[in-house]
């Protein structure tokens, strides 16, 4: 078998996605870990943050490079065309307010409630709202068709395991929401399974989007034999 060729920058995308969420997902842990530092964790997630907007840099290049030259400056939502390019580009805003989520997570360490809810908290949660925004629009034909034609055989996988991924992002979001009169998350296990969960899924339709789908050539056409005269009797 072999495999389709692939453009390094589709490569790239899903290495780096890989990256960020492999670093989300060792934050957790890191986290429960009472002998290391909040800064530690606090740390792990900027980084993962970082890997996960250059990941959608390279995803909003990849939709606009497939757009016809014309559309490149009439960009519409409601347009099959266009919809690669607003999905990636409501990704790509998702992940700058990770960026700031995680950012200021780490230089709040300790800070008050309020402080927490709306510094470090609202851009989280809208950040996975933007994620939840862009994998719906993903999940249409037209995109899928667009963004996943070097893996048609996984594209709805990738699909719904970005869905799902944004799903346990957003839960993740309510659970770390500080409740002011007590100081505490709504649910600190909500908080850390759906970080965890959700970024394994983002992890899992990182590997299937970078690698292409193999080429059986045993199922290619096989060139007719050449037909020898017949040999008179």
């Amino acid at each position: 078998m072999s495999a389709t060729a692939v453009p390094p920058l589709v490569t790239w995308t899903g290495r780096l996605f890989v990256v960020g969420s492999a670093l989300f997902m060792v934050g957790v842990p890191l986290s429960l870990v009472p002998a290391l530092p909040p800064l530690a964790s606090a740390a792990t997630f900027a980084v993962g943050a970082v890997f996960f907007t250059a990941a959608a840099t390279c995803q909003l290049q990849l939709a606009r490079r497939e757009l016809p030259a014309r559309a490149r400056h009439a960009i519409a939502f409601w347009r099959g065309r266009t919809s690669d390019w607003v999905s990636a580009a409501v990704q790509l805003a998702g992940t700058v307010l990770f960026n700031v989520n995680t950012i200021r997570a780490a230089v709040l360490i300790g800070a008050g409630p309020t402080v927490l809810d709306r510094a470090v908290w609202r851009p989280d949660a809208l950040g996975s709202a933007l994620f939840l925004v862009s994998s719906l629009v993903a999940m249409a034909p037209e995109v899928r068709e667009r963004r996943h034609a070097h893996v048609s055989l996984r594209s709805t996988a990738i699909g719904w395991l970005n869905l799902a991924g944004s799903i346990l992002f957003g839960a993740s979001a309510i659970g770390a929401y500080v409740i002011v009169d007590t100081g505490r998350q709504v649910s600190l296990v909500w908080a850390n399974v759906g970080t965890f969960c959700g970024a394994a899924c983002f992890a899992l339709a990182a590997v299937l989007f970078g690698r292409p789908d193999p080429v059986d050539s045993a199922v290619a056409p096989r060139p007719e034999p050449t037909r020898r005269p017949s040999t008179p009797v």
